[in-house]
């Protein structure tokens, strides 16, 4: 057979192959200078190569089966034309017509299918909806020339290809805080509507910064605020690499110069369910081997939110500490008692104690908190999941 130029010749095969209900690869092609003048065209399941993977550590175990067939490829030079001088027809394995399309080499995307996808991704319709509209418009699976898997991977390499470059020129226009090698550390931005929003709803904000971190492994941080219907609004996001005490410096001041340097009345933060984690890691320690953890948390926490005066919770709080043997602990020595036990005073010394009066309910009843917990924030995840995964772009 003759062909004008070695592509035609490839198509030929591989149009063959389909038919015949199997896949080619290249395996060997043979140059005079920069130009080819013989190539080795073979069944996918040609040869066994040895792996230096155990078998049973394998997850995708070779499919090579020592198939012979294969065609040669030759050019003729005094006309310029291309021929298949050589062909081995015999397979070692059984082939499969009615499923050729299923074989990597045969399935494709049309430009039609690409941009059918790019539509349904551009209006945030799930991966496995737009497969199954294929699917429905098609009749079955079989009769379509590609699977899920292929349109996943089209969405990643083309639809959702962003370079970081362009991730770091598209947050150009935000506030930036940048390492000494100019990677992005900290970003923070609020659009318009957000700051708007704020200007009437400004007496208390939630911040959280539990939501996953995406794929430059920056935390994504958000500020959600209450309206007068009860609906969550979005005053503002941040991705932060670290949260220590100068990220949230940097985030704080960022945000209150957005919002025009207008401070809310009122933040909710996860820093007490943060706090109570920390302590219960530090009680085994302290307790000679008590396990009654329950106990303690369920007793902690009777006296943080059901003690309604402040001596109340002052003289609680002693009594918890001496029942558990935990008067030396760091974090829960809430106070020292000087004098006589008619005469108590109490003197807070240790970093939960100084803080007793951002995470002790009596001491923040005289606030206006609108109704709202830390879990006004965590019901952002579920909008930020429509749009957002760990592999979106910064874009």
């Amino acid at each position: 057979m003759i062909f004008k130029t070695l592509e035609e010749a490839r198509k030929f095969y591989k149009h063959y192959s389909k038919l015949a209900g199997f896949s080619t690869k290249i395996r060997n092609t043979t140059r005079d200078g920069d130009k080819i003048k013989n190539r080795l065209i073979i069944c996918s399941r040609e040869g066994r190569l040895k792996s230096k993977i155990s078998p049973t550590l394998k997850t995708n175990p070779s499919a090579g089966l020592n198939c012979p067939t294969r065609i040669y490829v030759h050019i003729m030079k005094d006309v310029g034309l291309w021929t298949i001088f050589k062909v081995v027809l015999n397979h070692s394995h059984p082939c499969c017509p009615d499923q050729a399309e299923i074989l990597k080499q045969h399935r494709e995307l049309s430009m039609f299918v690409r941009r059918t996808i790019e539509t349904h991704e551009e209006a945030r319709i799930r991966l496995s909806k737009t497969y199954q509209s294929f699917v429905a418009a098609a009749g079955s699976h079989r009769e379509l020339c590609f699977i899920e898997k292929d349109v996943r991977n089209y969405i990643r390499r083309e639809v959702r290809n962003i370079s970081e470059e362009d991730d770091a020129k598209e947050f150009g226009k935000y506030l930036l805080n940048l390492e000494g090698d100019h990677c992005i550390k900290h970003a923070f931005w609020a659009d318009t509507r957000s700051m708007a929003a704020f200007d009437y709803f400004v007496d208390v904000v939630s911040f959280d910064t539990t939501y996953n971190t995406n794929r430059y492994n920056l935390v994504l941080g958000s500020f959600v605020g209450v309206n007068h219907h009860g609906q969550s609004k979005l005053l503002g996001c941040a991705l932060m690499k670290n949260e220590d005490i100068q990220s949230f410096k940097w985030l704080f001041e960022c945000w209150l110069r957005c919002m025009g340097g207008k401070a809310p009345k009122g933040i909710l933060t996860d820093q007490c369910a943060s706090i109570q984690r920390h302590i219960m890691k530090k009680i085994p320690r302290k307790l000679n081997g008590y396990k009654g953890h329950n106990e303690i948390e369920q007793e902690m926490s009777h006296i943080v939110w059901n003690s309604y005066t402040k001596e109340v919770f002052g003289r609680n709080w002693i009594d918890f500490l001496g029942k558990y043997g935990l008067g030396g602990n760091k974090w829960l020595s809430a106070c020292t008692v000087f004098g006589s036990p008619d005469l108590i005073s109490l003197v807070w010394f240790t970093e939960l104690s100084e803080d007793r009066h951002i995470w002790i309910l009596v001491y923040l009843d005289h606030h206006f908190w609108a109704g709202m917990s830390t879990q006004r924030s965590e019901s952002m995840h579920s909008f930020f999941n429509k749009f957002i995964t760990r592999n979106s772009s910064l874009r």
